[in-house]
């Protein structure tokens, strides 16, 4: 949302206060997206006036709405900490804060009172044809210092000012490495003993603020499972473990394509020649790579941030998956092609966007 805060209110100092201008633009760039895309189930970042936006996603016919957390206040009006928010049009049954294990995280090296940089909500929502499905909306820890040093009130020189820098930010984004990928691998395994309770599919779905590629967060997407057998560590690993959308959207689309090659085998030439190149160009279609939108720019680097990952039930390769990924779409017009009037107050990410079709 980028600091979605409602005027007069400031987010972080004191002059950065939407005008009212700016904060209708805002409103209404919020509304048009969900106008135009409509979809479902819809997780927010950068929260700072819930019911604003509660009010807001009601007007487009979303009749539930939750959040467990709220931003913190200084000097009566000054707001920090935004947070995070989930929107549907389904029943949401169920919302509570993720509380991590304490025990674990000490056995990790961490402090017994570890916790989120940002509350992660959990909301089981009724879907159509699965029923209860556990939705999981997170802000993991930025990639920025956590060390801040205070410049002005010091007697260093201009040297030693640079020296101290550059040692609070390789210390400091290292603290804030160890917070993000704690809170990944805490989350993780709150999600599997949920799963186990409850056995609810799940969608995970937010900012990371860092790539799944990296190790930092790749055990998101653990895959492998040691010293157990062939057949009991794919079908744990499958009920489990989650799944990047985007791979599943490229699966849905590879059996999509064998099943039509399949087809046309049927009506195949006969011919050598014709049933060669044929072969050939079938080959390419299916070596042919999608490039992933990134969903954040920053000078000329770009990356994809923020993600959508989930359970088997939406695995089109899962014998026993009732959905599967049938789009994946990155919103970022805003990002590559803004015009001032209709992007101004918007947001400084893409928008991942997942459809899931009932499974025939």
């Amino acid at each position: 949302m980028f600091n979605y805060l409602e005027p007069p209110n400031a987010f972080y100092e004191f002059e950065r206060i939407y005008s009212a201008e700016q904060w209708a633009k805002k409103q209404k760039w919020v509304a048009e997206y969900l106008r135009e895309f409509q979809p479902d189930i819809i997780g927010f970042q950068e929260v700072f006036s819930a019911d604003s936006l509660k009010a807001l996603v009601a007007e487009q016919g979303y009749s539930y709405f939750e959040v467990v957390d709220q931003p913190d206040v200084i000097d009566d009006f000054i707001y920090r900490s935004p947070v995070v928010a989930i929107a549907s049009r389904y029943p949401i049954v169920e919302a509570t804060a993720v509380e991590p294990n304490t025990e674990l995280a000490q056995t990790l090296g961490l402090t017994k009172d570890f916790s989120f940089s940002r509350k992660v909500i959990r909301a089981t929502v009724d879907l159509p044809h699965m029923g209860n499905c556990d939705c999981y909306v997170v802000h993991f820890k930025s990639k920025r210092s956590m060390i801040e040093i205070d410049e002005k009130n010091n007697h260093w020189s201009p040297e030693q000012t640079i020296i101290e820098s550059l040692k609070a930010n390789v210390a400091g984004g290292w603290g804030s490495t160890i917070q993000r990928g704690s809170e990944a691998t805490l989350l993780m395994i709150d999600m599997i003993e949920r799963r186990e309770a409850t056995g609810n599919p799940m969608v995970l779905m937010g900012d990371f603020n860092n790539t799944l590629a990296d190790g930092v967060l790749s055990h998101l997407l653990t895959n492998t499972l040691r010293f157990v057998s062939h057949i009991d560590r794919d079908a744990y690993l499958a009920k489990y473990c989650l799944n990047d959308a985007w791979d599943l959207f490229q699966t849905a689309v590879t059996n999509e394509k064998n099943e039509a090659n399949k087809a046309d085998d049927v009506n195949e030439i006969d011919s050598e020649d014709a049933t060669d190149i044929s072969d050939i160009s079938d080959i390419s279609k299916r070596e042919e790579k999608v490039v992933r939108t990134p969903t954040h720019y920053f000078g000329a680097g770009s990356s994809v941030l923020d993600y959508i990952l989930l359970s088997c039930e939406f695995d089109a390769s899962y014998h026993d998956s009732l959905y599967q990924v049938s789009a994946y779409d990155t919103y970022d017009r805003h990002l590559i092609n803004p015009i001032f009037e209709r992007d101004g107050e918007s947001t400084d990410h893409g928008i991942a966007l997942v459809t899931l079709t009932l499974r025939s």
